[in-house]
């Protein structure tokens, strides 16, 4: 998860949402990406899909079977139906999202093949959204 709130650090400096998300195979980290929504203008830019994006670019394959993402928040539910897509075996998130996290705000149940473990590093991962959106006010 520390690696994943380098990248939340990086898309804070860059004036996007603070996100960030690191894909791992047998150990390594493979992908890592922060949110790109504002400099790309492009929705789908999350740090889930972007880090996804890579993660198949350096496997020559969609598929992320065996795959372990780290991401700083809960994906929405275009983050998790693309996990549920690329087949990443397990995903690792820090702070809940209550008003636009899949799990938390849309109650989806996670299919079989994805384990979900929440809060970690959950202080970090808030803390630094938070930081971020009282800025803005």
């Amino acid at each position: 998860m520390i690696e994943a709130l380098k990248e939340a650090q990086k898309a804070k400096e860059e004036g996007e949402i603070p996100v960030g998300a690191v894909i791992l195979k047998d150990g390594k980290i493979i992908a890592r990406a922060h949110n790109h929504r504002e400099a790309k203008n492009d929705i789908s830019s999350h740090a889930e899909i972007e880090a996804m994006r890579q993660a198949a670019n350096v496997l020559g394959s969609w598929s992320l079977e065996g795959c372990l993402l780290y991401v700083t928040l809960e994906p929405c539910l275009m983050c998790l139906g693309a996990i549920f897509q690329a087949r990443i075996s397990t995903l690792v998130y820090g702070a809940d999202d209550p008003s636009e996290g899949a799990l938390s705000a849309y109650h989806i149940h996670v299919k079989n093949h994805l384990l979900v473990y929440r809060g970690e590093g959950k202080e970090g991962c808030e803390g630094i959204l938070k930081d971020f959106f009282a800025k803005l006010r």
